[in-house]
């Protein structure tokens, strides 16, 4: 039996861990240590302090996932609001997405423009796109948050055109730099879409019978090939994208590979390399239920991926916040990310 058919341990919603989920990303946000700095050192007065260099997302033990915990507070804000504590919530969201701390932030950006590509980047996008969300749906301080984005997101949006006109080659592993990855985010924040869509389709429209049977490599949290189904799914209609998939994954409709679509084994939760195999178990449950949702009525892939992603998502959530900061400090997004997915086509009810 699947995990996905035991109703003792089937996905819960989103509302129910919103609570638990704000306090783990508030929390990590503002907490300045540990940190890992991804940056090029010229010079001894580059030797600086995480909260000087990055005054809004100097927590959360990188950038790249202060700045996705930043996106999940103001998503809970709109999703959840009477699930989690939004006045301090707010309160976050207000030191730290302000005017100044975010020009220095796209100054940042600016001067070292390789930076975060392509996933930081791709996630100030999204966080930029939910401010303005949020503003529209008149969540208090929102307006102000998007519009002191605005400098910033305007920077990733040129940096991320620029690259995308020279990038010959797609970056196809399961890490930060998965090319599809960020082309999905970019493409849903209304990022550099003419550019992301030309790269989807000269990148991966032609490819044929993937090797999906050779994954996971043991760092990853995203996988190759469902990361780049679920790019290709955003800019193909219903029926063009059902086959391009049988061509793609040709043996999905049996289940096949098996390995992709069966939770992925993690020997040791606590380890930050072995850990982001939890992530990839939230990241497939998100792309698996999404993937699903683009097929026609009826494609018996349907019933098959909408499973695989319950049993993904109900091995993974229980080890999101563990109180290690190795998993504490980022897998609430992907959690997230997964539970509205699977609540979308009924996975998660």
């Amino acid at each position: 039996m699947s995990l996905a058919q035991d109703p003792a341990r089937r996905p819960t919603t989103l509302d129910e861990h919103a609570d638990a989920f704000a306090r783990l990303a508030a929390a990590n946000v503002t907490r300045a240590y540990p940190y890992a700095p991804q940056q090029l050192l010229t010079g001894p007065d580059d030797l600086t302090p995480p909260r000087t260099r990055h005054p809004a997302f100097y927590g959360s033990y990188d950038w790249h996932s202060s700045v996705h915990m930043h996106w999940l507070l103001v998503r809970l804000l709109r999703r959840t609001p009477a699930g989690i504590d939004t006045q301090a919530v707010r309160e976050v969201l207000d030191a730290h997405l302000t005017a100044g701390a975010l020009a220095a932030e796209a100054a940042h950006l600016r001067a070292n423009p390789t930076f975060e590509r392509p996933y930081g980047w791709a996630w100030l996008a999204m966080l930029a796109a939910e401010c303005t969300g949020a503003s529209a749906d008149g969540v208090e301080g929102a307006q102000a948050w998007a519009k002191a984005l605005g400098p910033a997101a305007d920077v990733v949006a040129e940096l991320a055109g620029a690259w995308l006109a020279k990038a010959t080659y797609p970056i196809r592993h399961g890490v930060h730099t998965n090319s599809a990855f960020a082309l999905g985010l970019l493409l849903d924040s209304g990022t550099a879409t003419e550019a992301a869509t030309d790269a989807v389709r000269r990148w991966f429209l032609a490819d044929r019978d993937y090797p999906a049977a050779w994954e996971p490599s043991g760092q990853d949290f995203l996988s190759p090939a469902l990361t780049e189904a679920d790019a290709v799914r955003r800019i193909l209609p219903e029926a063009e994208f059902a086959e391009w998939l049988t061509g793609f994954l040709p043996g999905l409709a049996e289940g096949r590979p098996a390995g992709l679509l069966t939770p992925p084994v993690v020997s040791d939760p606590a380890d930050p390399q072995i850990g982001h195999l939890l992530g990839l178990g939230l990241s497939r449950a998100a792309a698996l239920s999404s993937i699903g949702r683009a097929l026609p009525a009826g494609d018996p892939r349907v019933a098959v991926l909408s499973a695989a992603a319950a049993d993904q998502l109900t091995a993974a959530l229980p080890f999101v916040a563990t109180g290690t900061w190795a998993s504490d400090h980022w897998l609430a997004t992907f959690a997230t990310l997964a539970l509205e997915s699977a609540g979308a086509d009924g996975a998660g009810a």
